[in-house]
């Protein structure tokens, strides 16, 4: 029969180097997490962000509960998920590093009462639902009030401590095909072989 740890300290082999290594093999979207308390914008970039319920509608973000945002979300009780595109890079470095004001130079869809991202691909406007604890993060389920999304947009993704994109592979068939041609039709330019599709 298979034994689980409860903790690090119950495994000795396991180590948090080890389980951070591991994790960041999952790939996941990128968000970020704004709100508003006592007048203050409050925003952070996270990963920890899942579907989970259609009825009711519901979706979960992991928070760590020393972060000004776990604060403000807690006493808030709402908040909104921003899910980040391709080339959004900055955007998410800009809402992970601290600031006095993270939300100076950021531009906001109008009508909504907390901070939505124009650029954001997507968004759910949420109200909590539920806490639970979950080690030093606190797992706060919304109850989905309002969401919207983008056509044609594709999502900036996190994967091994970096960010990346999801790539078309039919797009990509025929900008390699466009150089093959390029290159045998001028005799010079780049002879690309095109990957074969699954």
């Amino acid at each position: 029969m298979p034994c689980y740890a409860r903790s690090v300290a119950d495994a000795p082999e396991l180590t948090t180097d080890a389980f951070r290594d591991a994790v960041a093999h999952f790939a996941t979207g990128v968000t970020v997490i704004t709100t508003v308390h006592e007048g203050r914008r409050v925003g952070m970039t996270a990963s920890a962000v899942a579907s989970l319920s259609l009825d009711p509608v519901l979706l979960l973000v992991c928070i760590n509960t020393k972060l000004p945002t776990h604060a403000a979300i807690d006493a808030s009780k709402r908040f909104v998920v921003n899910v980040l595109g391709e080339g959004h890079e900055e955007l998410a470095l800009h809402f992970a590093r601290p600031a006095e004001d993270k939300f100076d130079g950021i531009e906001l869809r109008a009508g909504h009462d907390l901070p939505v991202l124009a650029d954001a691909i997507a968004y759910f406007v949420c109200e909590v639902h539920e806490r639970f604890g979950g080690g030093d993060h606190s797992i706060f389920t919304g109850l989905v009030q309002a969401c919207d999304a983008v056509r044609g947009k594709r999502p900036l993704v996190y994967f091994r401590s970096g960010f990346g994109a999801i790539l078309d592979q039919e797009a990509e068939l025929l900008k390699e095909s466009a150089l093959w041609h390029a290159g045998s039709a001028g005799g010079f330019g780049s002879y690309v072989t095109a990957k074969p599709r699954n």
